[in-house]
């Protein structure tokens, strides 16, 4: 592979859909909003990205237009992107259908039944988990009269949680493979940061559910049958299941408990999974966009410009450790995919902690918990894009209650500033 000339000014579109998307936004919901209009959504992302990969084709004229098209085609064409796609289009459909099926409802009645209303706020364990999980938030929502965007919010800094651990994660393999570690030594040194923003992250929501008014929560309607799919796909997703199984497997049993119960029909499973589907046809058009404008800007030298900043101005393996979180945190802010940031990062970052000397474990952790960081956070990734689409609420409103990311942030920091120079 050709090592690309850093540049710049190949950063450029990133730039422009920031200031596209987020400076819109911040206008039309806080400065100037318009009634009966949702300040973000008055500009599409994917608008905002389309003009975003435009301004990317019209750089780095020493390339043909058919060139460049090859390269967003070899970027669209990365496993990791084909993996997504197909994991939106079954995320939809086991949304939808689950829906229908009463699965949520049923889920949320059961657990509003068992928990104390004043602490079932604090409940909530990437885009699978958060696909089950989410509809469930949204019946615990209106049935507990809690707010609906902690509620969400919880369960995506949840699922970032899980994502940022788990031994079967694409972060997780994807940053161990690059940087030459095994998952293990990558868990213990993930746990040591995460675990302290996890249990202040329930300190939180507990001490946020206790101030609020309890909730008397009666004995809800559930129907266990209707309830037991959401369960089972959870077993099945703890224990390390493929999430393409796991999502099917899902499907097929909230099609066989709405057939038994008699919440479902042929007609109602195949337009409910049909209008899941079509729900994410956006999140799939933006991988899309992104994918293309990341493959863009790697061949134009806007990585090549970061790790060469990351040269300048980082000295010591704190700054070396700085520069790999930083790094990371850009590229998935750049791609708005982790696992893509994680793989596109990982080169610069071998490089990084071999000059300045950083374990490759180190270096395995910052990758994934920096590029889980960044995606919990982003208001245009995977994760808030799916939790806003089932949930019908802005991500922007999300975002505010997103305390483990915010959390997980601080706690790499200090673990950093707590790294111990090495002296020659």
């Amino acid at each position: 592979m050709k090592s690309e000339k850093p540049n710049g000014k190949a950063l450029l579109p990133v730039l422009l859909f920031l200031l596209l998307y987020l400076g819109n936004g911040i206008y039309f919901e806080y400065i100037h909003p318009i009634e009966g209009q949702m300040g973000f959504y008055i500009m599409s992302v994917v608008l905002a990205f389309s003009i975003a990969l435009a301004v990317a084709l019209m750089q780095n004229r020493s390339l043909s237009f058919d060139e460049k098209i090859h390269i967003c085609a070899k970027g669209i064409g990365d496993d990791n992107i084909t993996i997504m796609l197909f994991i939106f289009l079954m995320a939809g459909a086991f949304s939808g259908i689950a829906k229908e099926a009463g699965g949520a409802d049923s889920t949320a009645g059961l657990l509003l039944s068992l928990i104390p209303g004043s602490f079932a706020i604090a409940m909530g364990t990437s885009c699978g988990t958060i696909t089950v999980l989410v509809p469930i938030a949204m019946s615990v929502s209106d049935m507990g009269h809690f707010s609906l965007p902690i509620c969400v919010a919880t369960v995506v800094g949840g699922s970032m949680f899980g994502d940022n651990l788990s031994f079967i994660a694409d972060t997780t393999i994807a940053a161990t493979n690059t940087q030459g570690v095994q998952m293990k030594d990558k868990f213990w040194t993930n746990l040591g940061i995460a675990l302290p923003a996890a249990l202040m992250t329930m300190v939180i929501l507990v001490i946020y559910a206790l101030r609020g008014s309890a909730v008397t929560l009666e004995s809800y309607d559930y129907n266990i049958i209707q309830a037991a799919p959401y369960f089972i796909v959870l077993a099945l997703a703890i224990i390390g299941i493929n999430v393409f199984a796991v999502i099917g497997i899902g499907i097929l049993l909230f099609i066989i408990s709405g057939a038994v119960t008699g919440s479902l029909t042929y007609v109602s499973a195949l337009t409910s999974m049909g209008s899941g589907i079509s729900g994410m046809f956006e999140t799939i058009i933006v991988t899309i966009l992104v994918a293309s404008i990341g493959a863009l800007i790697r061949e134009n030298g806007g990585f090549a410009a970061i790790l060469e900043f990351i040269r300048k101005h980082f000295y010591g393996i704190r700054g070396g450790l700085f520069g790999i979180s930083i790094l990371t945190a850009l590229m998935d802010i750049a791609t708005a995919n982790n696992t893509v940031a994680i793989v596109m990062a990982a080169p610069i970052a071998r490089q990084i902690s071999q000059e300045y000397h950083i374990e490759p474990k180190k270096t395995a952790s910052l990758l994934d918990t920096c590029s889980c960081i960044a995606q919990g956070i982003i208001p245009y990734g995977a994760q808030l894009l799916i939790a806003a689409g089932i949930s019908q609420i802005s991500s922007m409103k999300i975002i505010p209650f997103l305390f483990y990311p915010y959390l997980l942030g601080i706690c790499v920091v200090v673990s950093i500033l707590m790294t111990r120079e090495k002296h020659k």
